[in-house]
């Protein structure tokens, strides 16, 4: 027989562990490492405050709007909840520091884990004597749901993104509804709360295999179309006879709009910049072969050149070297991997 002071905590284990032992499963699984354990920490404490936040947002609107609590449950909560845990995954988004589906995949469920512990800390809190049966069911559903949709919607998102090449809140929509109203539709309850936990164990590894199966190979497919062109224009800018390239000719043509240190900085710049995404490639391609690359420390002093170069050079300097620098999502994700390291 449990003792009573271990019932809580075998009560919190039971309703948290599935869903952090999910989150290392897509950690482990990720065989580029694109996202690395600090990072996923972070978004599991930021999971957390959306949980904090999140509970007294909704107790005011309760209070507030004299709604009752059920069918504010159904209808007000996934709304509140789905956009706060969403807010972090969007600024990821934006900011193009997520390069494929299978990093939002992680950093979505990672702010669902943290966000279902604090909740379910608080349930334990709440209803002590509860049934070991309550506790399975809020970790093996209610947990991964919320894991679950904050997932779909950063799947979701970054799919429509790369597919539209924008970044636009709009892309971001899609994404919320389905979190929404799969949310709404399990705290409806059409089901016996363990047919639905049921349900969920069943769909949700299914949906993530597709994503890691369909990332990998958008990776793998990028890389080595990427990393053969970017290799090619490097050839070109160091084969001592740029001037009668391409590259050398657009380059000449710009003297007639640009000063001559400020075309030869937009050399270096591109030179630079094609290196980088080079060596960012490479640690993917090293990555994927299971070695793991150590920091370079020249890294950052590269950046820091970069950056010079870019002021030099000015917005309108960068965008005249447009038709050779890659400028996608994935390309600027790509520098900003390798920037962390």
């Amino acid at each position: 027989m449990t003792p009573p002071a271990l019932i809580p905590f075998v009560d919190l284990a039971v309703s948290i562990l599935p869903v952090f032992v999910f989150l290392a499963s897509l950690v482990f699984l990720d065989s580029y490492k694109l996202v690395k354990l600090q990072s996923v920490i972070i978004t599991i404490i930021l999971g957390c405050i959306a949980g904090i936040i999140c509970y007294f947002l909704n107790t005011w609107a309760v209070a507030l709007s004299g709604v009752d609590v059920a069918i504010y449950r159904r209808y007000g909560s996934p709304i509140v909840e789905e956009l706060v845990k969403a807010l972090y995954v969007l600024y990821l988004l934006r900011s193009r520091k997520v390069g494929f589906m299978v990093d939002a995949a992680i950093y979505g469920f990672a702010i669902g884990a943290g966000f279902a512990l604090v909740e379910n800390v608080y349930y334990v809190q709440q209803f002590p004597t509860a049934s070991v049966a309550v506790w399975i069911i809020r970790g093996f559903g209610t947990a991964l749901m919320h894991g679950g949709t904050t997932a779909i919607l950063g799947i979701a998102s970054k799919s429509i993104s790369d597919r539209k090449s924008s970044e636009n809140l709009q892309v971001f929509l899609p994404g919320f509804l389905i979190a929404i109203v799969i949310h709404s539709f399990y705290n409806h309850f059409f089901f016996h709360p363990m047919a639905s936990t049921l349900l969920i164990l069943l769909i949700l590894p299914v949906v993530m295999k597709v994503v890691f199966q369909q990332s990998e190979q958008g990776l793998r497919a990028w890389l080595n179309v990427g990393f053969d062109s970017d290799q090619e224009l490097l050839r070109t800018m160091t084969s001592g006879n740029l001037s009668k390239t391409p590259v050398g000719v657009y380059l000449q043509s710009l003297q007639a709009k640009f000063s001559a240190d400020v075309v030869v900085d937009m050399l270096c710049y591109l030179r630079l910049h094609v290196e980088l995404t080079i060596q960012a490639k490479g640690i993917l391609l090293m990555r994927q072969a299971g070695f793991e690359v150590p920091p370079d420390p020249s890294v950052r002093e590269k950046f820091t050149e970069l950056h010079t170069l870019a002021r030099n050079i000015g917005q309108t300097g960068r965008l005249a070297l447009l038709p050779f620098l890659h400028t996608s999502g994935r390309e600027l994700w790509q520098l900003h991997m390798l920037n962390q390291k």
